[in-house]
């Protein structure tokens, strides 16, 4: 038997669609850049997508230390560990995704963070969210996407169980962004 890792599906393709991790509501502005990854549901999994959002937002222009790049590695960070913490199944990993999206009046760069556990959903936005005891180190992280994110939510994976959970976040400085892609139309 050979070893070839590409199997069936060929080269650099997925043996399953990931419909699910370009899922955004019909208001969303087209993402001129997006970065979606699969990582385990391990501490190990939300640190490396932790990290690799913090290099991939410096290399769209969203450089180190500013206010904007911390805010979204933050809730990054946030939602990563709910996904690990709340919405873990045994095998299972979790899907990521980052969008920076062309929106007026300013871009907007959208975290999504689905899951495969449907029984454990977060409160909707605006509902009260229960208080953490003020002695421990948890139980804060919806508080804090809540007071950074522009806007948050969460709906149910449409391809399988689970659920994905999304935050958007209005950058407060300018950075330069390509031009939407035109189409081209050739005339007969």
């Amino acid at each position: 038997m050979t070893n070839n890792p590409a199997g069936l599906t060929g080269p650099g393709r997925l043996a399953t669609p990931t419909a699910h991790l370009n899922n955004t509501p019909p208001e969303s502005a087209p993402a001129t850049r997006t970065f979606a990854m699969r990582f385990t549901s391990t501490p190990r999994g939300a640190r490396l997508a932790r990290h690799l959002t913090a290099v991939r937002l410096d290399a769209w222009g969203v450089p180190y230390g500013t206010g904007d790049h911390d805010a979204i590695v933050l809730i990054v960070a946030e939602l990563t560990a709910n996904a690990v913490l709340h919405g873990n199944v045994p095998g299972r990993d979790f899907h990521f995704r980052l969008a920076l999206l062309h929106t007026e009046p300013r871009p907007t760069v959208r975290v999504e963070v689905t899951d495969t556990r449907a029984e454990r959903v977060p409160p909707r936005p605006g509902a009260a969210l229960p208080e953490a005891p003020p002695v421990t180190e948890t139980g804060r992280g919806l508080l804090l996407i809540t007071a950074l994110a522009a806007r948050w939510d969460w709906h149910p994976r449409p391809d399988g169980p689970g659920k994905t959970v999304w935050a958007e976040y209005a950058l407060d400085g300018g950075i330069p962004l390509p031009a939407p892609v035109q189409s081209r139309q050739t005339g007969v």
